[in-house]
């Protein structure tokens, strides 16, 4: 091989790296995947309660700090089928009918405690749903708003930084780390 044939070849490889990256990062959602209603402002906020629910604030900020229920809305959209963003969409109308006829008003509504037990209710029922379900069925609706609002909050920086320890860029390894009791886990 000659000089000009491997700039050339180089220059064709580069050329696809480029083209290639570009298609990779322009968004494309799911192949197949049909146009779905998205998600309101309203839904948003309900979202952000049902995260601040599953993880509420304390010493560190909870779930709705780091913006939860837009989060949930974009991983939705975008990266779940249209079934799945079906089953997903109508937990949150479920959720409020459950609040409503319980306590008689929506979610976002609610006390606090009033949240934390619909939220043990939806999850006692999403668990036994979990257990009998058939291989085609798909995932109870809170169980996947419990799985993107873990997912979501410690992908965040407060999640990634003041929930469990974090080191930024790690040294050596250390196979011996004095642990007291209530430290959180290592990022």
């Amino acid at each position: 091989m000659n000089r000009r044939e491997a700039v050339w070849r180089i220059a064709v490889l580069m050329g696809g790296a480029m083209v290639g990256g570009e298609v990779f990062l322009s968004g494309q959602t799911l192949p197949g995947k049909a146009v779905t209603e998205g998600f309101t402002d309203d839904d948003r906020a309900l979202l952000d309660e049902i995260g601040e629910t599953i993880i509420p604030a304390t010493a560190i900020p909870g779930a709705k700090a780091v913006g939860i229920g837009a989060f949930m809305a974009m991983m939705v959209t975008d990266c779940y089928n249209d079934r799945q963003h079906a089953t997903f969409k109508a937990g949150l109308g479920r959720i409020n009918e459950a609040a409503r006829a319980k306590w008689g008003k929506p979610f976002v509504a609610c006390s606090a405690e009033e949240r934390t037990a619909l939220a043990n209710q939806l999850d006692a029922e999403q668990k036994a749903h979990h257990a009998a379900k058939s291989a085609s069925e798909e995932a109870h609706y809170f169980r996947m708003m419990k799985e993107l609002s873990v997912l979501g909050f410690f992908s965040s920086q407060v999640g990634a930084t003041q929930a469990v320890h974090y080191v930024e860029v790690p040294g050596s390894y250390n196979g011996n780390v004095p642990y007291k009791k209530g430290d959180g886990a290592w990022y």
